[in-house]
């Protein structure tokens, strides 16, 4: 042990900790976790190197190791993460959004840029990423976000201030559509739906299973529950010609495909791929 524990040392120590634990990335999550027990930026650690750190600091640092290390996820700890060049705040009432997840705002924002005063549906919104993203590139849209849970839509409506968007979406609580008026139509609905079987939760990594909120993962006994209700009850919710965008796992292409087939509805326009080549979004589009 080391009489004066300065910023290199305990970023030296942690990253050999945390790689003796097995870690993935030891270096950068001993980066993000002193950076946010500082209060500082994670650039600014290398500009502080010989600074020594109080033990208060130390105190918040070394609980927030301990925290990690039995399973909490790095985004809950420090508290945000960065979805579509934006940071988001994150809480364990909320899941973390993943890169893939970007595609379906990409998607959106392709159908919608010459289109004045559109609307977007998000349904499940979560964090209100997807929701707060669209609102923030495009600010001709009015956009509709909708949670089951109220503790979610808190930490959605604080993304959305922060973002300065708060003034151009709505934030309805309820069960997918159930919130709106039977006359509510959109240009795209978009959703990162729960889609995780039953078998398949039991198998989720830890940090996952553990911490996430469930209802935000459980798609039901083949994770097709959620599906099965929102894509023909988004066809009340579509102008002719308006999209429905989805998010899936997988291995569930194949699954998706004969839904919306079988709603009678839409005419599957795409089958997006995510960075590693995994069927990933659907993209379809309503008949007249």
């Amino acid at each position: 042990m080391t009489k004066d524990w300065t910023i290199r040392t305990l970023m030296e120590w942690t990253e050999r900790h945390f790689q003796s634990k097995g870690l993935e990335a030891p270096r950068l999550e001993a980066q993000m976790l002193l950076a946010h027990a500082l209060d500082c930026r994670r650039v600014e650690l290398y500009t502080r190197w010989d600074e020594v750190v109080g033990d208060d600091r130390r105190g918040r640092f070394r609980d927030l190791i301990k925290r990690r290390l039995d399973g909490w996820p790095i985004m809950y700890l420090v508290g945000k993460r960065e979805f579509y060049t934006l940071d988001f705040e994150v809480t364990p009432d909320v899941l973390i959004p993943r890169p893939e997840t970007e595609l379906l705002v990409t998607a959106t924002l392709k159908l919608i840029k010459d289109q004045p005063d559109s609307r977007v549906l998000d349904i499940g919104t979560g964090s209100g990423c997807i929701a707060v993203a669209i609102a923030h590139r495009c600010r001709n849209a009015q956009v509709t976000a909708i949670d089951l849970s109220e503790a979610a839509l808190t930490v959605a409506r604080r993304n959305a201030a922060r973002h300065s968007v708060a003034n151009r979406i709505q934030f309805l609580h309820g069960d997918l559509f159930s919130p709106l008026p039977a006359d509510a139509v959109f240009d795209v609905i978009v959703s990162n739906p729960p889609y995780i079987s039953h078998d398949e939760l039991a198998q989720l990594p830890v940090h996952i299973r553990d911490h996430e909120p469930c209802s935000a993962l459980d798609g039901g006994p083949n994770g097709y529950s959620v599906f099965d209700r929102l894509i023909p009850g988004a066809a009340n919710h579509l102008r002719p010609f308006g999209r429905l965008i989805l998010e899936f796992g997988a291995e569930q292409e194949a699954g998706i495909r004969e839904r919306i087939d079988s709603a009678g509805a839409y005419d599957l326009e795409a089958i997006v791929r995510d960075d590693a080549g995994l069927p990933r979004m659907a993209v379809a589009r309503k008949r007249n």
